[in-house]
């Protein structure tokens, strides 16, 4: 019933449609992926881990898959277009041992290597299988909070010789970058003591979501 249009009256309950329909937005962080950029590390066949990002309701599509290669780890490095506040994470994979066994998210380290994951990750998650997508995993939000680089360690699954994951779903808040600020970080490699009296007198509303 996902498919059916329903009125907005004032005071109506939710229906199902409309519940599905919010839930994927939701999931749409994706759209802000900087694809050109994006990075899978260890994937078997090349460009096959930008396929695992795509729409919440695409996510049962099991013809779109990334493979680990030599082993089972695969390393994520996620661009954005903007500021992400990264509030949850899905990952799908088989009801077998290839399915991911853990989950390591580091924020704003761009190009990341398998060398660099040897260091403390912002947080880690135990994962459970899951292939029909029913299990959300929430960040530790004031940890994600403005987010423009994420990276995603899989360290190892199940058991089997390499990993599969067939969908990751990242759910959250995007902001447009502001040019200025971009500017800022291009031409000032020490910080301008009169940008932080600026900051403090200008009203803090563009910080309320």
């Amino acid at each position: 019933g996902a498919a059916m249009a329903h009125g907005h009256g004032p005071g109506r309950c939710r229906c199902c449609g409309e519940e599905a329909a919010e839930r994927g937005a939701a999931w749409g962080l994706y759209l802000r992926i900087d694809r050109q950029r994006l990075q899978c590390l260890n994937e078997r066949r090349e460009g096959s881990g930008a396929t695992v990002f795509r729409p919440w309701e695409e996510r049962g599509d099991r013809s779109q898959f990334v493979e680990s290669d030599d082993d089972e780890e695969l390393l994520f490095n996620i661009p954005f277009t903007g500021s992400v506040k990264l509030k949850g994470v899905m990952v799908m994979g088989e009801e077998d041992g290839t399915h991911p066994a853990e989950m390591r998210l580091f924020r704003n380290v761009p190009h990341m290597s398998f060398d660099d994951t040897a260091k403390e990750p912002e947080q880690s998650f135990s994962l459970s299988r899951d292939p029909l997508g029913e299990l959300e995993y929430p960040t530790k939000i004031a940890r994600f909070s403005s987010v423009y680089h994420l990276s995603m360690h899989f360290p190892k699954n199940f058991g089997a010789e390499t990993t599969k994951i067939f969908y990751i779903g990242l759910k959250g808040e995007w902001t447009e970058a502001h040019r200025h600020e971009v500017t800022i970080c291009n031409y000032e490699a020490s910080a301008n003591p009169a940008d932080h009296k600026l900051e403090q007198i200008t009203p803090q509303t563009h910080f309320i979501s």
